[in-house]
């Protein structure tokens, strides 16, 4: 049938054939569009995620391995401590072994005192002795003297030594005043006369000295 032959009737049913062949090729077309896009939307969201993902386990990897940095071995722990209690016990026995030299060192020096101060009196009765003989020849006195000399050698020695007294300024923390006078010719506070020698040892005072001070 041709085209001059065709009704009217049989014309709009062929256009509208033509019209739903469109419209579904449009549709067709429509859905294969929107599934690429999907497809592509949904890659850009895996992308995305996996992106986040590593970008979440970085910090975590760099945070474990950071704690495990700053955490000691527990061996390390131990020698610290092992190490710290070495210091302070050798530190408590250095301070034991000063504090014992210097209690050592006092006792002995209390002890060489008073052994020093009951030697005075014996020293002290050999200068009256001897003073009383001054200038004898006689072999008795020369053989005292000797002995006398003797005798301050080794506490001399020993590091016993007099107190200046006679001609110095009064101090007390050497001399023991027991006298007070008035006299022009010595100076203000000066020590004129000495009754009983004082002595020191190692700096330590024994025995003060008794004097007469001067104005």
């Amino acid at each position: 049938m041709t085209e001059e032959n065709k009704n009217p009737s049989e014309e709009a049913v062929e256009e509208l054939e033509n019209a739903q062949e469109t419209v579904d090729t449009k549709e067709v077309t429509s859905e294969e569009t929107d599934t690429q896009t999907q497809e592509t939307a949904g890659q850009e969201q895996t992308s995305e995620e996996e992106t986040e993902e590593t970008a979440q386990e970085e910090p975590k990897e760099r945070k474990f391995f950071g704690k495990k940095k700053e955490k000691k071995d527990k061996k390390d722990e131990k020698i610290e401590e092992l190490t710290d209690q070495v210091k302070r016990q050798m530190a408590e026995f250095d301070n034991f072994r000063k504090r014992t030299e210097k209690e050592k060192a006092s006792m002995y020096i209390i002890g060489a005192k008073d052994i020093v101060e009951k030697i005075l009196p014996v020293v002290d009765s050999f200068e009256r002795g001897l003073a009383t003989a001054e200038g004898s020849e006689d072999p008795f006195v020369q053989g005292m003297e000797k002995i006398y000399k003797q005798l301050i050698t080794s506490m001399e020695e020993m590091g016993v030594k007099a107190i200046e007294a006679v001609g110095t300024e009064f101090n007390p923390d050497f001399h023991n005043a027991v006298m007070h006078v008035e006299d022009e010719e010595a100076g203000e506070n000066i020590v004129v006369e000495e009754f009983q020698k004082g002595y020191l040892y190692k700096d330590f005072v024994v025995r003060h000295s008794m004097v007469k001070v001067a104005n």
